[in-house]
């Protein structure tokens, strides 16, 4: 997907820890929406192992932060503009140009329903960076928070995406950050919160469900913006989003991880549900196709 000669988006910070540690917390509010992020991206594992985490730094779990008001920072205390920031390599710089094509994208489709879109921020962080929805590690793989409406992005995730699941492509990165932004759209939208409230009266097998359904409507999107950057596109690169779908479909990935499958435990679809969502969109390019995932809700 060609985007040399587009412009880089100037909603994009370096990410990082910051030297003042965990700080003074989040609030009720916040280690509720925390334990809610960390569910839907991990199930209650995750969540025990997040409880355990706050209590063995010593602390009480209303005592983390993540990160507060405080803007962004470079492990060194440095802060970079956007133009340094996306100067940074190739990977990067990619990234912060299909930032601005989903920025163009949706400013359009917002516009003609006669509203503004607000875009998100992107962190570009090495290894692990604060957040407001907790500590962001690379393991997480690239995540939306939306309680600080940013997109967090270690680079070499794509390096992974490539190498150890075998979906490379500038098409696949291009798919992963639009992903997100389909996130942050469900949040301005009303979307994410609707389904967070549903999720609150489920179990949570059925909780897990109505994850599933918000991540494939991401994809939808995902799909939907590519079909309006139609003109960017070079052969091969829907078969590019395809596997790179493929590859990180919840049975893909128990599969190679623990050799097995347990689908009531799926958060974000299945390699065939990932593929048909990101193909829906393409197709459909516009909203109105995506609305079927979260129906009823």
């Amino acid at each position: 997907m060609r985007f040399d000669d587009y412009r880089a988006s100037g909603n994009v910070e370096r990410g990082g820890r910051s030297r003042g540690g965990f700080g003074g917390g989040m609030g009720g509010a916040g280690l509720g929406m925390l334990i809610s992020f960390v569910f839907s991206r991990f199930g209650i594992v995750g969540v025990l192992v997040v409880v355990g985490i706050i209590f063995l730094i010593g602390g009480n779990p209303l005592g983390l932060s993540g990160g507060g008001q405080q803007a962004a920072t470079s492990q060194s205390g440095s802060v970079e503009s956007a133009e340094q920031v996306c100067d940074d390599n190739s990977v990067v710089a990619y990234s912060c140009r299909v930032l601005a094509s989903t920025e163009d994208r949706w400013g359009e489709i917002f516009s003609q329903a006669g509203s503004r879109y607000e875009a998100p921020r992107m962190v570009v962080y090495n290894r692990d960076t604060d957040t407001q929805c907790g500590q962001g590690q690379a393991a997480m793989g690239p995540f939306y928070c939306p309680l600080d409406r940013k997109i967090y992005i270690d680079p070499v995730f794509f390096r992974e995406l490539a190498q150890r699941h075998a979906a490379p492509g500038d098409f696949a990165q291009a798919y992963v950050i639009a992903h997100e932004v389909g996130h942050h759209v469900q949040t301005i939208t009303g979307t994410a919160d609707r389904i967070r409230s549903a999720q609150s009266a489920v179990g949570r097998g059925e909780g897990n469900a109505l994850q599933v359904r918000m991540e494939l409507q991401a994809d939808c999107y995902a799909g939907m913006w590519a079909a309006r950057s139609r003109e960017r596109m070079e052969s091969g690169d829907l078969e590019e989003g395809m596997t790179a779908a493929a590859a990180i479909g919840d049975d893909t990935l128990q599969r190679a991880g623990q050799g097995h499958v347990v689908p009531e435990s799926f958060t974000h679809g299945t390699a065939a549900q990932r593929q048909e969502a990101l193909m829906r969109g393409f197709q459909g390019g516009n909203p109105a196709a995506c609305d079927t995932y979260t129906a009823g809700i």
